[in-house]
């Protein structure tokens, strides 16, 4: 008989946390590992999860300012440097090796080590400062409770899962053009009544997370680099790709990307294989070839101007990205309930997108095509064209002089269906196979980016400098009513006994608090209310509750 707590079975748990649970008063049953900063969200949303640093460091600059321990990338500052293409940068970066702590060279000793971590995060290996190693580490616990996961189908009820996640980098310069930076992960999951540990991301033995080589210089007027390794990638949209930080272990990639960055343009070229995190060995992972992706993207700062006596910027981005894969992932629907068609698909994603700011107010608009071919397993099937599309935008608006400095908006999405008696026609269905972020759309996962139409009020705000709130409200419908509903990695079997368009609604609140310098403890509460003809066919309606403790230096 399986034990209900499985959590600390052949798994230490680290010194930090230990710290963690003892600071927190938590019950192990309820210890969380929070993530980096979500990495899983729209700049907006990443705000949500803040570092706090000792006022003896220098603060965050405003919108499109220099931050703090990163590279000055001028005009793509914005967004939290999110248009840099490397990340939102919110105290520490989204992706670790994006930060750059030598600022810390002219910060005087007395008031550089007032934060002790300083210590760790410049540390000069020669007389003059030109060879430096940074540390960076993270301990996150998360405590997850769903009463009908997925929908009631996950085939547990009440789950309660416990994640810990201990992950620990250093980043080595050898001067201004060669760095090098390796990270380390080592998840641990258990709970009751718990699902979906063996896909390989909620376990993991010690491995290897990220290692690159990275040479950059400037050239033709540009900063330009080459990062060859694994590692993290979120230059793309959220609604479609995102490093997965939900779970223990976020999706990394083997392969190679070049950027340039100009003063009003930008260009990153990639060409990756999927990291495979199933083994279960202590440097195990290796690189899956049935998971490619590859492209370019751009971005244009256009000429800022003002509106509404306030500085305003907006980038126009233009981008290509390819996706190879075949599994679970790539089965198109059949019209008998349950089945699916096997086989393998390539996605060429094309499209634009439109974002920034006007004033007091947020725009992000994207359209994206996607064309390319489905070929099915069986080897007499005949190949189908692939013919779908995306549409997303939001727009906010920013009350600066309110208290709590609130932002009002609504987040609108159309993700394109097909239709599973369709045999021999084009496939119309959206695919969105690498995790779209889950604060984008919803949370639970038990909705994805596919044939799916959402829309609903979205609302942040910060009562205090350490204290952030989110509220999004979207209602869900199926874009096609002859195709099926997408969970994250899972087609439901609701077939022709699903009736009508109309999904459901899904609240979702978020409440961030920044208690002392490096920690932060976060609550996710949503709920899941399923129409009427998705209960009709089997669906469950449900709440989600995730605390996450993260400490962070």
């Amino acid at each position: 008989m399986r034990p209900r707590c499985a959590l600390f079975q052949t798994w230490p748990i680290s010194v930090h946390a230990a710290v963690l649970l003892g600071t927190v008063g938590l019950h192990p049953a309820l210890a969380q590992a929070a993530s980096a900063p979500a990495q899983d969200t729209t700049p907006t949303a990443r705000q949500t999860i803040v570092a706090v640093e000792k006022n003896n460091t220098p603060k965050p600059a405003k919108a499109g300012g220099h931050i703090p321990h990163t590279q000055d990338w001028g005009v793509f500052n914005a967004g939290k440097q999110a248009a840099s293409g490397f990340g939102t940068m919110a105290g520490f970066g989204q992706v670790r090796w994006a930060e750059d702590w030598s600022d810390l060279a002219n910060v005087p000793l007395s008031k550089r080590n007032k934060d002790w971590f300083n210590r760790l995060k410049y540390i000069r290996l020669n007389n003059t400062g030109s060879i430096w190693l940074s540390l960076s580490g993270e301990e996150r616990l998360r405590y997850i409770f769903e009463n009908q996961p997925m929908m009631g189908t996950a085939g547990k009820t009440n789950a309660n899962r416990v994640l810990l996640r201990n992950m620990y980098g250093a980043d080595l310069h050898l001067g201004e053009h060669v760095r090098a930076y390796a990270e380390f992960l080592w998840g641990v999951a258990g709970g009751s009544n718990y699902y979906g540990y063996q896909a390989g991301t909620q376990r993991e033995r010690l491995d290897l997370q990220q290692g690159i080589l990275e040479v950059k210089g400037h050239l033709l007027g540009a900063s330009m680099g080459v990062i060859g390794g694994r590692q993290v990638f979120v230059d793309a949209p959220v609604s479609m790709q995102s490093a997965r930080d939900l779970p223990n272990v976020q999706q990394t990639w083997d392969g190679v990307r070049g950027y340039a960055v100009w003063k009003s343009f930008r260009v990153d070229l990639f060409d990756f294989m999927q990291t495979n995190k199933t083994p279960v060995d202590v440097f195990a992972d290796g690189t899956s070839y049935n998971a490619r992706m590859y492209g370019a993207y751009t971005s244009t700062a256009l000429p800022s101007f003002s509106f509404m006596k306030q500085k305003s910027q907006l980038f126009a981005d233009v981008f290509f990205i390819g996706y190879l894969f075949n599994g679970a992932n790539a089965a198109l629907p059949l019209a008998q309930t349950g089945k699916t068609e096997a086989g393998s698909t390539r996605r060429d994603n094309i499209g634009g997108r439109l974002w920034g700011n006007a004033g007091p107010f947020d725009v992000n608009l994207t359209g994206v095509f996607q064309g390319g071919q489905f070929r099915p397993a069986q080897k007499d099937a005949q190949t189908r064209p692939v013919r779908a599309f995306a549409v997303n935008g939001s727009i906010s608006w920013n009350a600066k002089n309110l208290l709590g400095k609130p932002s009002f908006g609504i987040q609108a999405d159309v993700f394109s269906g097909g239709n599973y008696n369709s045999k021999n026609g084009a496939v119309g269905t959206f695919a969105t196979p690498y995790v779209a972020l889950p604060y984008y759309n919803d949370v639970t996962l038990a909705l994805t980016s596919q044939n799916l139409v959402g829309v609903g009020p979205l609302i942040t705000a910060a009562p205090k400098p350490n204290l952030r709130l989110r509220l999004h409200v979207p209602a869900f419908w199926r874009e096609s009513t002859q195709d099926a509903v997408y969970g994250t990695g899972k087609t439901y079997a609701w077939r022709n006994n699903l009736h009508g368009g109309f999904v459901g609604v899904s609240p979702q609140v978020q409440v961030a608090w920044s208690f002392a310098p490096h920690f932060t403890w976060t609550h996710d509460i949503a709920g899941f209310a399923s129409s009427h003809g998705m209960r009709e066919a089997g669906a469950k309606s449900g709440m989600f509750y995730m605390q996450t403790m993260e400490f962070k230096f």
